[in-house]
């Protein structure tokens, strides 16, 4: 007997090393298509059902406002202090310094 095969009868070669890989690939690509349906489908059913919940009760206490933007025509800053005598009094300063609301 050579010294090669008594080494290979002492420690035989292993194959799990290639089906380890693979097992691991097939559980990487299923992996990353079960993620990736999650997120379109989860996507998918918030749009289409958001809609239908939404307007089935108009009491639900949604708040359907939208939101907006104002053109850059003039600057102004809007001010509340808890030093004034009611909560909802606002103060609005224009940028040339006049004030209007509760100052």
């Amino acid at each position: 007997m050579s010294i090669d095969r008594e080494w290979a009868d002492i420690h035989p070669r292993r194959s799990m090393g290639a089906v380890g890989m693979g097992v691991l690939r097939v559980t990487l690509l299923f992996g990353s298509a079960a993620i990736a349906l999650s997120i379109l489908s989860a996507s998918y059913l918030d749009s289409h059902f958001s809609q239908h919940f939404a307007s089935a009760d108009p009491q639900s206490g949604l708040d359907m406002m939208s939101t907006g933007s104002i053109g850059r025509t003039s600057t102004y800053t809007v001010r509340r202090s808890v030093l004034q005598p009611s909560p909802e009094a606002v103060c609005i300063i224009r940028e040339n310094g006049a004030r209007s609301g509760s100052c």
